[in-house]
């Protein structure tokens, strides 16, 4: 897969089948548009690309908004480039992007610089200035000009009770941490990508020393307090290891802001200021606050034993 990061130079792309989006997540029902796509790609003998954007829309007119992301730009290129696609566009949010009316975006960025000539659309997305038009105005427009315009179903999940979308994801992870259920929606773990941070060094304290974790980005989002289990991915190493996270902030001595504190288990290395990847496997519990030091850590063993127990059978 190639990545093309749009702007005002001239590029030579082949005709092409492509989908747009934010793609937040590149969940499920992501996948299955994006395998529609490719699928009609493969039938009319084009590239196949997928476009989507350096931000989300809301960054471009709030600066403050915060989006929180469930894969940053460079996970979703990691995850697009898995799905045998040829080209990755990713469009600069710009406000004269965003000034754009539907058909012009069409005719200008997708028709004569892209070369796009089907377009394959979920079903409730829209573009365009103030993303005023829906898919019978695509349809049109893309008849002016020659292109075809397409329209996925609405994906739902087995048990047909909600959509996957991202702001089901994002529901699920941040009120109950339910990440025992992301491989149902974005068929894999939920992961969060960081650098190891000098921290308070309670941990070692009471027996169980953990890394604190700093966000790469200040935007991706962190599940609901509490423990996890997880699998910890530690850079320079090919092997995942079995670890438990407390995402809180540590009631029991008084703390007033959020750490994501890890132990990996059976680990002795130094991880100070290396990369680490934490795969979210289940929620073992929420934060609390415990009466002593003590209890708190009779609990972290009872948290190690079950920890060790998941992952085995994972």
């Amino acid at each position: 897969m190639k990545t093309i990061y749009l702007n005002q130079e001239f590029i030579e792309m082949p005709d092409c089948v492509a989908t747009i989006g934010v793609f937040d997540g590149v969940h499920l029902g992501h996948q299955r548009l994006i395998g529609m796509m490719a699928a009609k790609a493969r039938e009319q003998q084009r590239s196949s690309m997928v476009i989507t954007f350096d931000r989300q829309p809301q960054q471009l007119f709030d600066p403050a908004y915060h989006p929180q992301l469930l894969t940053t730009l460079e996970e979703k290129e990691s995850i697009i480039s898995q799905m045998g696609i040829d080209f990755l566009v990713v469009l600069p949010f710009t406000h004269e992007l965003a000034a754009l009316t539907a058909g012009a975006f069409m005719r200008q960025i997708l028709w004569e610089q892209l070369h796009v000539r089907t377009l394959v659309i979920g079903y409730d997305n829209r573009f365009g200035k103030n993303r005023a038009e829906g898919f019978d105005d695509y349809v049109r427009y893309g008849q002016q000009i020659g292109m075809q315009v397409l329209r996925g179903d609405a994906e739902m999940m087995a048990n047909g009770k909600k959509a996957v979308s991202s702001s089901v994801i994002r529901e699920l992870l941040t009120e109950n941490g339910d990440v025992a259920l992301m491989p149902q929606y974005l068929t894999r773990n939920y992961a969060l990508t960081g650098h190891i941070v000098s921290g308070e060094h309670i941990g070692h304290q009471l027996g169980f020393p953990t890394a604190n974790l700093s966000p790469d980005s200040s935007d991706k989002l962190i599940p609901a307090a509490g423990a996890y289990a997880v699998w910890a991915y530690v850079e320079g190493e090919s092997q995942r290891r079995p670890a438990m996270m407390n995402i809180g902030t540590r009631p029991t001595f008084d703390g007033s802001h959020q750490t994501l504190e890890v132990n990996i288990l059976h680990f002795d290395g130094d991880l100070y200021e290396k990369k680490v990847t934490v795969s979210f496997v289940e929620r073992l519990r929420p934060e609390r606050r415990f009466e002593s030091p003590e209890d708190l850590t009779a609990q972290l063993h009872r948290d190690r034993s079950q920890v060790e127990q998941l992952l085995k059978e994972r």
